[in-house]
């Protein structure tokens, strides 16, 4: 089969200079518009959460609540894979500024939406840009900076993500309290035009026009694939039940849909998703350890403040605060790690340091109960978020170096697909073990008649102001469902992060390209991860 054309400069020539050692300077002017760009990425969704009561509110349709959500995160996951391969296909810094200016658009419509309807459509619009902010992040990062340097700027990354999950929620409700709802969505638009401007000015890249036909075909199979688990996800147990037809149907679908698309990948000139990245036994392992790392932490960000709430009467006024303690534990191990990898070029032991603590932490967590105090339960996040700090950045530092740099784009939107859809099953997952062990614990304590009688329709999403208004008796049987629940939860994460540490055990210690002290990359780095 004939190598795809490019007109401009050849494939080895964009290589080479993108290898081309870029200054600090240089690099820190960059990562100013990258880090603005992934705190417009990681916010979004956390502020807009809180402003949901007040949406529904003004512009009514609340049983169509849940696709205000549903419609971003079906964008993005969609539109994630296809980002990454735009960029390695036309240039890198064109696809990334063409993503921001999608979601900022989508963003200043859904600030002007009349209906819920359109609020829904502006918000898939939105989303479409969305899955390229994070990608084209990751992959400039790894088109400017070699794996080896990479460390000394992990920590920004890290710091960006700890500052959304904490100050999305408080920034939220200072908007929607303050100002209107639509400001939840306006307030984008300076922070994407800074970003705008800073990556227009100082991102210097080589100018690639690809003449390869773009595969139609596999990006409509993989978006159908990537959907179909997405709404499996975020149906089951809700909408549907899990063996309803409408869940069997779209498992037949997404089955359906991938078998056939690593038919097509086999056989087009330019695939979407070359399966031949899966042969490098470090970016299949990695994949597996990001599918694991998504689903423990979004998982556990989802019912760690219901504990805390519930069980522990925490305030959730400022709920993105009862997470600081797993974040802090996340932050202050990605800054050593990062560092250590800089300094040594050595990082197999971290993903399997990170996949060990994790499952610890993950064991710590599932005993707490209706007497454990606040800052025992403070102390077990920090632990998780430290094994979580161990492998939120070597995934991506990994697969990006087991990949040729033509193909970052595509390694940056896998690694970043793998642990969204294992975020998506980890919700479903963890809600679905989590409500059946609240409801039969409630009717163990209490009876299933008194369950009914007492006013609570589904004991699993039971908020903390109902349950206030419910007989002592009541609340306290909830109080211990809630604890068994969690107990429940946690055990089976801890069971799934055993893979992860599989997985981390079979990486190989491959050269990152690049050092941090003027040695030549290691030519061997991609042939020796190889299967």
């Amino acid at each position: 089969m004939s190598q795809p054309k490019t007109a401009g400069p050849a494939p080895e020539d964009r290589t080479a200079e993108e290898e081309q050692p870029r200054s600090p300077r240089e690099i820190r002017l960059v990562m100013v518009g990258l880090v603005v760009t992934m705190l417009l990425a990681m916010l979004d969704n956390l502020i807009v959460g809180t402003a949901m009561p007040t949406i529904v509110g003004e512009l009514g349709g609340a049983e169509h609540l849940s696709w205000v959500v549903t419609a971003y995160t079906l964008a993005t996951a969609a539109s994630t894979p296809i980002w990454g391969k735009l960029g390695d296909m036309y240039g890198r810094k064109g696809s990334f500024l063409t993503s921001i200016v999608i979601f900022l658009v989508g963003s200043a419509l859904s600030g002007l939406a009349q209906n819920m309807n359109e609020l829904i459509g502006f918000r898939a619009v939105q989303g479409l840009g969305a899955g390229g902010l994070m990608v084209g992040v990751m992959s400039i990062m790894g088109a400017l900076v070699p794996p080896r340097d990479r460390g000394k700027y992990q920590g920004m990354f890290a710091a960006v993500m700890a500052l959304a999950t904490v100050g999305g929620p408080l920034v939220g409700g200072f908007i929607t309290d303050h100002l209107s709802w639509r400001w939840t969505f306006y307030i984008n638009l300076p922070l994407g035009v800074i970003a705008l401007a800073v990556v227009i000015v100082t991102l210097k890249l080589p100018k690639v026009r690809s003449s390869a036909k773009i595969d139609y075909l596999g990006a409509v199979l993989l978006t159908t694939g990537i959907t179909s688990l997405v709404l499996i996800t975020t149906w089951g147990g809700q909408q549907y039940a899990w063996g309803s037809k409408e869940i069997l149907g779209l498992g037949a679908l997404a089955a359906a849909s991938l078998i056939a698309f690593c038919y097509v990948e086999q056989r087009v000139e330019e695939p979407m998703l070359p399966l031949s990245l899966f042969r490098n036994l470090n970016f299949t392992m990695v994949s597996i350890i990001g599918f694991i790392v998504g689903f423990v932490m979004f998982g556990s960000t989802v019912f760690l403040p219901l504990y805390q709430q519930v069980v522990q009467g925490a305030s959730a006024t400022n709920s993105g605060l009862l997470l600081m303690p797993m974040m802090f534990g996340m932050l202050v191990i990605s800054l050593v790690v990062g560092q250590a990898v800089t300094k040594t070029g050595k990082y197999r032991i971290y993903p399997i340091i990170g996949t060990v603590v994790m499952t610890v932490g993950l064991i710590l967590l599932s005993t707490m109960g209706t007497e454990t105090s606040s800052f025992t339960s403070a102390c077990w996040m920090v632990v998780l978020g430290a094994g979580m700090g161990f492998l939120m950045q070597i995934t991506m530092l990994v697969a990006q170096n087991s990949v040729e740099l033509k193909d970052m784009g595509v390694a940056s939107s896998t690694a970043t697909l793998f642990r969204t859809i294992g975020g998506s099953f980890g919700v479903a997952l963890f809600g679905a073990l989590f409500n059946n062990r609240v409801t039969d614990t409630m009717k163990e304590r209490l009876g299933e008649q008194a369950v009914a009688g007492g006013g609570m329709q589904d004991p699993g999403q039971m908020s903390p102001a109902a349950l206030r208004r419910l007989d002592p008796a009541i609340q306290d049987a909830y109080h211990h469902a809630v604890s068994n629940g969690m107990h429940t939860v946690f055990l089976w994460g801890a069971g799934v992060a055993v893979i992860a540490i599989a997985a981390a055990l079979f990486l190989r210690e491959v050269p990152l390209r690049g050092t941090g002290k003027g040695e030549k990359p290691a030519e061997s780095s991609l042939e020796a991860a190889a299967v």
